[in-house]
């Protein structure tokens, strides 16, 4: 059975992180890989990771056609080409945990969507913090968001039983639109409560960048209005579960500048966990086996 996986890493002015982000591919137990790494920038990045001496066949070198047109549709043009039945997405700055593939691919055999809980770090890799840790867990549209509260490009799915495409008119949050066109068919996904992905907190990037609040706003704003209009086809108690993080994560938005300036460094995460914590719903998934 061919369990090759497909990882899409956009790439626009990525020269000062790309190396350690396809080293921690390289570096995977799972071996049967292919990196599509698509530029968005005009850089020769074949050339350029040649130069660090990283020379690899199973690296696909892509453009997105232009310059600084935006990570979906960047990420579309490898979800156009690729034929390996898994995919996963691994941002230029991000980096994986040695073994993320391997226990990824295991959970692919019964489960369409997978996701990994996150180890949150600084640019020069300091921890900062853990989102979404604890127990695997089966997880469902309406309780995904209150176990994993932060990014989630960190998802793998099966192309044959859930696919989709990003969503370019989008600012911020296709990560999270892009999982709901999966949910359309694969009603549940398993999220691995060990952290197996290093989200890196860059402060010039799209979601923590400064004054990305108006971008933030009006994308969950978007896709709230998507899932009280039917637009994903879900089921009514998931609409409403995904609705009320939403609900919770724009009041959160709409607080954060003023929580900021009185606590310099607060991570929007650990300004929204509290918020959610006051309206957690009594199930978040249910336990694996």
């Amino acid at each position: 059975m061919d369990q090759t996986v497909a990882i899409i890493t956009p790439a626009w002015n990525a020269q000062a992180t790309i190396v350690t982000t396809v080293q921690s591919v390289l570096a995977q137990t799972h071996a049967n890989w292919q990196l599509w790494l698509i530029a968005d920038d005009g850089v020769d990045y074949e050339t350029f990771l040649a130069q660090a001496g990283i020379r690899d066949p199973r690296i696909r070198y892509l453009s997105s056609g232009g310059i600084g047109r935006g990570a979906s549709v960047t990420r579309n043009v490898a979800l156009d080409q690729i034929t390996a039945p898994y995919a996963a997405i691994l941002d230029a700055d991000d980096r994986l945990k040695p073994s993320k593939l391997e226990l990824a691919i295991q959970a692919l055999q019964d489960h369409a969507i997978v996701t990994t809980a996150l180890d949150v770090m600084t640019e020069d890799f300091t921890h900062l913090r853990l989102v979404g840790q604890g127990a695997d867990r089966i997880l469902t549209p309406g309780t995904h968001k209150w176990v994993s509260l932060s990014m989630d490009s960190m998802l793998l799915w099966d192309r044959g039983r859930a696919d989709g495409r990003y969503d370019p008119t989008m600012s911020n949050m296709t990560d999270l639109e892009f999982l709901a066109q999966l949910y359309r068919t694969a009603p549940v996904s398993l999220h691995l409560g060990t952290p197996l992905h290093d989200y890196i907190k860059r402060r010039t990037s799209m979601s923590n960048g400064k004054n990305v609040a108006v971008g933030m706003i009006a994308s969950k704003t978007e896709i709230l209005r998507r899932l009280q209009t039917g637009h994903y086809g879900l089921p009514a108690e998931e609409v409403d579960g995904l609705a009320a993080f939403l609900t919770i994560s724009l009041q959160a938005e709409a607080l954060y500048g003023a929580a900021l300036a009185a606590n310099p460094g607060l991570l929007f995460e650990d300004h929204l966990e509290p918020m959610l914590k006051l309206k957690r719903p009594t199930a978040e998934g249910r336990p694996l086996g």
